[in-house]
């Protein structure tokens, strides 16, 4: 089996090396533009943890005709492929999310990135179309985690500290138990991480190289600025395909800028309370305040009832 075709069931991936004092960490902007006040303060934060940032040459672009865009699509990829083949770099960053990683996935030379090797990714939001090329295409462990440009990174103690612990302490952060996560389907379940924002996962569906379901894992999932209605057809969509079919467990992260979360919480309990597996809401991972970095493609169990998640390994070796 090639890393390209997708497992029937997920399967622990390779878990790049953490981050040691002196590390060369690239800053790519896969996705939407960047502020440069936003980055030049997220380099300062990465200094000041002793790393090395290296901001990839089109980091501050914009397309000239589609605004929502840093740069043109053959630009961006070519910084995340140049970034992560480059030896001397040991770990990826992405500067923010916003919308375009799904434009890129398919002109990088996915060949060329498997034989560079390991290293770290970070990164959320519209960037769930990379982590899912990145387990799929190279079958690496991900880090579900702020960027180095964004909001949370820049104002949030937690979201710092967690992602810092996380690179550079992965021991540490084995066990994740944010305060506030509640079951909404109490019980216990065993899986492989993975998943990232609702509607970007629904998105991939029927795409080369898709994940052809979420079975064996512990799905997490996440969102911004939908509307519920939007949320129900993205959940719809992904039951009808049978995405959902053999799941073993399932994290609720944030909903940041949805409807009022009870509605929220009313949707999510009806089309996924159903599947008769373990579901845990409020988990603090996504686009809320202060959140938690996720390492996607590490094994691990989830105690809805107490809010926990267990990992079988340190996130990073």
């Amino acid at each position: 089996m090639t890393p390209s075709t997708p497992p029937a069931r997920p399967v622990p991936l390779t878990r790049p090396a953490r981050l040691a004092p002196g590390a060369r960490v690239a800053v790519v902007a896969p996705s939407g533009p960047v502020l440069e006040e936003r980055l030049s303060a997220g380099l300062d934060l990465l200094r000041g943890w002793d790393l090395e940032p290296v901001v990839a040459p089109h980091v501050l672009d914009r397309h000239s005709a589609f605004d929502y865009l840093a740069g043109t699509d053959a630009d961006r990829a070519a910084d995340l492929q140049a970034a992560w083949c480059d030896p001397a770099v040991d770990a990826v960053l992405c500067a923010r999310g916003g919308y375009g990683a799904q434009r890129v996935v398919d002109l990088l030379d996915w060949d060329a990135m498997r034989a560079a090797g390991p290293k770290v990714f970070v990164g959320f939001s519209d960037i769930t179309a990379l982590h899912e090329a990145f387990a799929l295409r190279a079958g690496l462990v991900t880090l579900h985690g702020p960027m180095a440009a964004g909001v949370d990174f820049l104002k949030s103690a937690r979201a710092q500290e967690h992602l810092r612990a996380t690179l550079f302490e992965p021991e540490t952060v084995r066990t994740i138990a944010p305060a506030g996560a509640v079951p909404l389907v109490p019980g216990r379940a065993r899986g492989v991480l993975l998943g990232g924002c609702l509607s970007l996962l629904a998105a991939d569906l029927g795409a080369p190289h898709a994940r052809p379901s979420a079975r064996g894992g512990l799905l997490c999932l996440e969102d911004v600025g939908e509307e519920t209605y939007r949320l129900d057809r993205y959940l719809t969509q992904l039951l009808r395909a049978g995405w959902f079919d053999g799941v073993s467990g399932i994290l609720l992260g944030s909903w940041a800028e949805c409807a009022p979360y009870e509605e929220v919480r009313a949707l999510l309990a009806d089309r996924i309370a159903g599947l008769g597996v373990p579901v845990v809401e409020e988990f603090g991972f996504g686009h809320g305040e202060g959140a938690l970095t996720i390492p996607f493609g590490a094994a691990g169990e989830l105690d809805a009832d107490t809010g926990t998640l267990t990992l079988d390994e340190p996130a990073l070796a």
